[in-house]
């Protein structure tokens, strides 16, 4: 049931949530950093949010809390390491956006950190994350103008990324190219809203942004079977989440559903969060089964379960060449889960219970707080000392470094390093 819940997620992203995400992005305007940074990141965290709701008002623990921070390391490294690995195609990326997101996330991180210091959370300090999120949106809105302002302003110490958003804009939006002797590089300009970059698969929704008013003929049909075998094969065993989803879903690929676009993004973003329910449930069962302790089944398992869908989306569109939307999603989807802690605490301290405010477990909030800094400052120094792109070296040393943090994290779990004791169930 796992893997057929990966392989769900899997249709799901790549037949409806990005295609959805990508009009989104032709009607708004929107450049690929920013799209990652907003839409995809808000839908591919929807689970995130269902959870935190569910602490708040359901179990009315600090599950939300837990599950968030606990799998703030995976998202950035963990997913970081999926894209550089399991992607052929070396992703080019931009100063700008990794520093605008990863400042934005540090900034969150820092004020949820704060907050859960005293085990206590009044309103006022759940208003003051919806004010975080709110500046990040409107620094957004003007992403182009500020970018351009802190290059023209900071061009004498960083040359190198002067340099390459001028080749960048020099390049034509959509373009491939194969290096001599190497894979293949994929370039486009901050204003390039593309996702889909191959013209045999998304020739259609590409074609606008070359200057083309009207959509070539329609996307084939998702009951016609694949050429190759292995392929073959896997649409047999996913045709009874392909009907079900097609009977659910308008494909907004197609011209007659082309307009119901923001359906097919909340549809399919609430089919998102209903698998990895599934997704998780069966995890946690796993686990349970084989006997694994639940403060490592929340470190590794759930918090990668849970981040299904950012890992889904991110290696997509990193394996279609948009490094600056992937890398914005894994870092942009950590900020909106900043923001999913602060919608219920603010309507629960608000407008529900106003009485006190909500009592939460902080335990372990220091080595939490040195892990999400240490990982930020290693996605940004390692993609500039990897000049600036997404390959396979950045993935494995990502997965390296992982590795570490989630070893250092049982170890601390299980009492066995630092002065945090063994929690055990019903003591």
């Amino acid at each position: 049931i796992i893997l057929y819940m990966f392989l769900a997620v899997s249709i799901v992203c790549d037949d409806y949530f990005l295609p959805s995400l990508e009009i989104i992005s032709e009607c708004l305007g929107l450049s690929q950093d920013v799209a990652g940074a907003t839409f995809m990141a808000a839908g591919s965290s929807a689970p995130e949010l269902v959870t935190a709701f569910l602490g708040v008002f359901v179990t009315k623990g600090d599950i939300g809390v837990s599950t968030i921070l606990g799998s703030a390391i995976y998202n950035l490294l963990g997913i970081s390491a999926a894209c550089g690995l399991l992607s052929s195609v070396v992703s080019r990326l931009s100063c700008w956006p990794l520093f605008r997101d990863c400042l934005a996330y540090t900034v969150s991180a820092a004020a949820v950190l704060a907050m859960i210091s005293d085990n206590k959370i009044y309103w006022y300090e759940s208003a003051s994350l919806l004010l975080i999120y709110g500046c990040y949106i409107l620094v957004l809105c003007f992403d182009i103008k500020i970018s351009q302002y802190l290059m023209k302003k900071f061009s004498p110490c960083c040359m190198c990324f002067t340099k390459a958003m001028e080749e960048n804009a020099e390049q034509q939006p959509l373009v491939g190219w194969r290096e001599e002797g190497g894979p293949l590089i994929r370039q486009q300009s901050r204003t390039d809203s593309g996702i889909f970059q191959d013209d045999l698969d998304y020739s259609q929704l590409s074609s606008s942004l070359h200057g083309l008013n009207e959509i070539s003929e329609d996307h084939p049909s998702v009951f016609t079977m694949p050429e190759a075998d292995m392929k073959r094969i896997l649409w047999v065993l996913s045709l009874p989440i392909i009907t079900l989803l097609y009977l659910t879903i308008p494909d907004c690929r197609k011209q007659f559903w082309r307009n119901w676009f923001m359906v097919t993004f909340l549809i399919s973003a609430a089919w998102i969060s209903a698998i990895t329910y599934v997704l998780v449930w069966m995890v946690t069962i796993a686990g349970e089964t084989l006997g694994i302790p639940e403060s490592i089944m929340g470190l590794t398992l759930l918090a990668a379960g849970t981040s299904v869908p950012d890992t889904v989306t991110s290696v997509l569109v990193a394996q279609k060449g948009n490094g600056d939307m992937a890398m914005s999603n894994i870092v942009g989807s950590n900020v909106f889960d900043m923001l999913c802690l602060g919608i219920p605490w603010f309507i629960r301290t608000a407008f529900i219970n106003t009485s006190g405010p909500i009592e939460v477990n902080s335990s372990g909030l220091t080595y939490t707080a040195i892990s999400l800094i240490c990982s930020v400052v290693f996605i940004f120094l390692a993609v500039h000392l990897n000049g600036w792109k997404i390959d396979k070296k950045f993935g494995a040393i990502s997965l390296v470094l992982y590795l570490v943090f989630t070893l250092l994290s049982i170890l601390y779990e299980l009492g066995i390093i630092g002065n945090n004791p063994t929690r055990v169930c019903g003591n």
